[in-house]
């Protein structure tokens, strides 16, 4: 959420911003609330002034014996004005809040400007796009070829979007994130952190998905009338763990990477990429979650997403990072890089990882702050980033190191993973 005192006081920038990320901030009606939310607080404030005074010369005149009738009368009129006055305050400072929780972060002054991914900007690229001098095959004619993957039974058991694998294929995905895991807890420094997979409505607020991208979230309804949310990602819970507090500044930076399972409705996402596992409603993925100290957080940007770029390169696949342009990124981020890895069937880069640096953005939906050495509270920054999707990491495999006869290569950092294994063969 952007800082209301910001709106306040620089309005006409924070328009400009946001219209470059192609969001139309609708500052008339900001301004209406806020002119009508200082004339209440002044008004109540005066209101308050009166009721004291009224109250001091109520305790005078009982003081002297006499008949306060005429200060009480007039007390309990100024109650009952307060009383409304408070009301619609409470009830416009509501919808201050939720006009201001519809509004997306203001991107840094190093993201470029642009509409969609087109303009995004390619920053590097590792490895070369394999070549084959064979016909390449795709991930969903050679996983149902190894028999690992069966894509009728995902939607005979659940519906399109949802897949089920079997055998090597399965131990590959599991391999995958067991050594993602470990690359980035043993070696990267992070705490590894396993989490609720249902969430209350506090903590998608707090991340940035509600209000705005409901539909894209599945619910569980409660008795009660309340909901659960199956998490989109292990950033929901993670990020979470710091809402509310007050941190040690000296703690700071906190690292956590979280294997989960991730759901999403995919709204809107309807005829693209129908067939296989690139877009599902199901799938897991390995988050890294950081919560930093404002000075550090655009290095620590940095770093995180090396971090990510690792993986791809033990299992040498090739990526590219690219830079996403403002009217591509997400509604909460202030700079996104994107990972894409080769896929050989699609000839394409696609998206293997997200890495961002919300700034304060988030913190002060979640409330969460750090102490200063001076002793100050302030917000921390919060950043996340795929390390990596873990389905797409295995299409990938499966693409990169297909043979001519069916077999898929096993990439050597997998192999103690999977016993030792250096291929996946399709049964005779």
């Amino acid at each position: 959420m952007l800082d209301l005192q910001l709106l306040r006081h620089d309005g006409e920038r924070v328009e400009s911003e946001l219209a470059t990320r192609g969001f139309q901030f609708d500052g008339a009606a900001f301004r209406l609330l806020e002119d009508e939310r200082k004339t209440l607080q002044n008004e109540t404030q005066q209101l308050q002034a009166q009721r004291n005074a009224l109250s001091r010369e109520i305790g005078r005149k009982k003081g002297r014996g006499e008949d306060p009738a005429d200060e009480m009368r007039s007390v309990a009129e100024v109650l009952d004005r307060l009383q409304r006055n408070e009301s619609r305050l409470n009830a416009l400072l509501h919808e201050i809040d939720t006009l201001v929780a519809g509004v997306p972060n203001l991107p840094h002054a190093s993201v470029p400007h642009g509409r969609n991914a087109e303009d995004n900007v390619e920053i590097k690229r590792w490895g070369t796009p394999t070549a084959f001098d064979f016909p390449v095959r795709d991930h969903v004619d050679l996983g149902e070829a190894l028999l690992g993957m069966d894509f009728e039974a995902g939607a005979r058991i659940s519906g399109a979007r949802f897949s089920v694998l079997a055998g090597d294929v399965a131990r590959l995905h599991r391999a995958l994130a067991q050594f993602m895991l470990d690359v980035h807890g043993r070696e990267h420094g992070y705490t590894e952190m396993y989490v609720p997979y249902l969430v209350n409505p506090h903590s998608v607020f707090g991340t940035g998905q509600l209000p705005k991208f409901e539909e894209d979230l599945f619910h569980v309804p409660l008795a009660d009338g309340g909901r659960y949310y199956l998490i989109p990602t292990a950033e929901v819970p993670v990020t979470n763990l710091v809402r509310d507090r007050l941190l040690d500044g000296d703690a700071l930076p906190l690292r956590y990477v979280c294997h989960s399972p991730c759901f999403r409705s995919e709204a809107g996402s309807y005829g693209r990429d129908t067939r296989g596992m690139i877009r599902q409603h199901q799938f897991d993925k390995v988050e890294l979650v950081w919560i930093e100290h404002p000075e550090r957080s655009w290095e620590a940007l940095e770093t995180l997403t090396s971090h990510a770029e690792a993986i791809l390169e033990r299992l040498d696949l090739p990526y590219r990072r690219v830079l996403l342009c403002r009217g591509d990124m997400g509604f909460a981020a202030a700079k996104t890089y994107d990972l894409e890895v080769w896929l050989p069937a699609q000839s394409a880069w696609r998206e293997i990882s997200s890495c961002s640096n919300f700034q304060d953005f988030q913190s002060r939906r979640l409330r969460a702050r750090y102490k200063s050495a001076t002793g100050k509270n302030a917000l921390v920054h919060t950043l996340n980033g795929s390390g990596l999707a873990v389905g797409r990491t295995l299409v990938a495999i499966l693409e990169n190191y297909q043979r001519a006869d069916g077999r898929i290569g096993v990439p050597e950092a997998l192999r103690p993973y999977l016993g030792g294994m250096t291929e996946l063969k399709p049964p005779r």
